[in-house]
């Protein structure tokens, strides 16, 4: 039997037992939209704004191990869905996006709601495909969800023209596929595996410094075993957070720019350091001169080798999955008769208790005002640190960081690599969608929230009870904060002076709003939005306008240069 373009596409996503969709419609996909109404195992999901879709999508895919699935129309339907395709390839997050385009014969003229997808997302996606024969469809929908989930994952965008959606062919999913151009490396080199446990059983001072390659590779069981086995301490980065038990004694907190004193302070004068599915990025080593002052040996381990000695040369660098390869190291480790130096390891861990003993997140308990810490230790206490987070970006996003102890993978949901304002919300419905039976809760400021906050819309539709914490300083929290480091306080633009009434707003849109003024209301509004399971609460909380993140390391210094207070 023949089948349209339109019904292949829905075809190849049931036999990728796509749960759903998130989208958009308008007039290149209605064809598709039409195949969508006709069936129901693939659920379509309607979000408010096409940024909204890619993000919800992301949310699904980040707290799952699944593939998260868009679908937009042309022109501006495909425009506005770049900040969101930007957003999950900065931080390697599995997608397939759907795409509208004008008919074949119009391309190139400058049809209505005609732009060019391929060269617009070419570079924020992975890999992108116009598919100009209605024959090829399925089998680049199969390439599409592998390239998407192996390797390095990242979202991959699929453009189909409105013509090609009705043409006809016979369908045939292919089962598997097969690329000569894409065979990313699975199996760490057993050599190098063997030369790492030589030079991290021979260590005096060990660091291991874990990423978000972590929680994407399914390695924190891993990661963990192997940490305690060696008893060396341990940091994650902002997006490694659940990658191994933020309560357990040997992890040393987030490093990096609004990192704790004692992970800055180890990362920096270890001797060897072994990096897993991190990339030494800008925000978590500061300078490179500076990080380079101390001598180190780096072993590596990534998925990705152009992530190798990119920013910073490295002495054994180990390519594969890294769930694979640390299996390897514990294997060979456990079976080696060397183990590490215990003198020296108590001598190394006496100094980290020191620096420890700084108390670096320590803040003023007893203010009359609400501090915004205190309100993500309470969100802790109150959800017994079971929640499903996301976070907008900002003061509060670090704030969640530092004071939310994540003790599993796949718990904290924000936007590291981009940045986007607007993720929290829209990633909170594809959690939520994800699990609706946990708790998800999104943490968020005001200037953040009113990027995507038609989404409220979209939770109504379909009953998804978020609890949104609202960190509502009356200023775009960060760059207020550099303003007053760096700029003279000149506070240029960064106030917002007229502000919703977000309890009348949230109630527009059919739910629960509540604003707390008063430290000690905050516990028990908690309490009270989580004990209502089937609504969405939003917590307006009225925080301190000039409370700062601290610790900080200023832009082009090193991670020893933290600002403290």
């Amino acid at each position: 039997m023949e089948l349209s373009g339109a019904e292949i596409v829905v075809r190849c996503l049931q036999e990728e037992g796509v749960e759903y969709v998130f989208g958009y419609p308008g007039g290149a996909v209605l064809f598709l939209y039409d195949e969508l109404f006709k069936q129901d195992k693939v659920k379509h999901i309607l979000v408010r704004h096409e940024q909204g879709a890619i993000h919800a999508a992301d949310g699904y895919s980040r707290s799952t191990e699944k593939i998260g699935v868009a679908l937009v129309t042309s022109g501006p339907g495909v425009t506005n869905a770049v900040t969101g395709i930007a957003t999950a390839y900065m931080d390697s997050i599995p997608l397939v996006i759907i795409t509208g385009q004008v008919p074949t014969h119009a391309i190139g003229q400058d049809a209505f709601q005609e732009c060019d997808t391929v060269g617009i997302t070419r570079p924020c996606v992975k890999h992108n495909f116009l598919v100009k024969d209605v024959k090829d469809i399925a089998p680049t929908l199969k390439k599409a969800f592998y390239i998407a989930s192996t390797g390095r994952p990242g979202p991959v965008v699929v453009d189909i023209p409105k013509d090609v959606t009705t043409h006809k062919t016979e369908f045939e999913y292919p089962k598997s596929i097969s690329m000569r151009s894409y065979n990313p490396v699975v199996k760490g080199h057993a050599g190098q595996i063997k030369k790492a446990i030589q030079i991290l059983t021979h260590a005096k001072r060990p660091m291991i410094y874990a990423g978000g390659g972590v929680i994407l590779g399914n390695a924190a069981a891993d990661l963990t075993q192997l940490t305690r086995l060696l008893g060396f301490p341990c940091t994650n980065t902002l997006m490694g957070l659940g990658g191994y038990p933020a309560t357990d004694r040997q992890f040393v907190g987030m490093l990096g720019m609004h990192g704790t004193y004692e992970a800055n302070m180890a990362m920096q004068h270890c001797d060897v350091l072994l990096a897993i599915g991190a990339r030494f990025d800008d925000r978590v080593i500061g300078n490179p001169k500076h990080f380079f002052e101390e001598p180190r040996t780096i072993v590596h381990i990534d998925i990705d080798p152009s992530s190798i000695s990119k920013r910073v040369k490295v002495d054994v660098p180990i390519v594969g999955n890294v769930r694979e390869v640390l299996q390897e190291l514990l294997r060979q480790l456990q079976a080696s008769k060397e183990k590490p130096d215990q003198t020296a390891l108590k001598t190394w861990w006496a100094q980290i208790e020191l620096w420890r003993g700084r108390d670096c997140l320590k803040f003023d308990r007893a203010a009359k005002i609400i501090k915004p810490q205190m309100v993500i230790e309470k969100l802790y206490a109150v959800t017994k640190g079971d929640a499903f987070v996301t976070s907008d970006v900002g003061q509060h996003q670090m704030w969640a960081a530092q004071f939310y102890k994540f003790v599993k993978p796949r718990r904290w949901i924000n936007s590291g690599g981009l940045g986007t304002m607007g993720f929290g919300l829209p990633a909170a419905m594809g959690v939520q969608l994800a699990h609706p039976k946990a708790t998800v809760a999104c943490v968020t400021g005001e200037a953040s929230i009113q990027m995507c906050i038609q989404e409220l819309s979209t939770c109504k539709q379909y009953h998804l009870p978020v609890k949104i914490v609202n960190l509502n300083n009356r200023y775009m929290g960060m760059v207020r904060q550099w303003q007053e480091f760096f700029h003279g306080n000149r506070y240029s633009e960064s106030y917002m002076d007229a502000l919703p009434d977000f309890v009348k707003l949230a109630e527009a849109y059919g739910h629960v709003g509540m604003r707390i003024e008063k430290p000690g209301d905050v516990e028990g509004a908690l309490k009270e939005a989580f004990a209502r399971k089937k609504d969405l609460v939003f917590l307006d909380f009225i925080t301190d306008q000039t409370e700062n993140v601290f610790p900080m390391v200023p832009g082009g210094k090193g991670l020893s240069e933290m600002i403290l207070v």
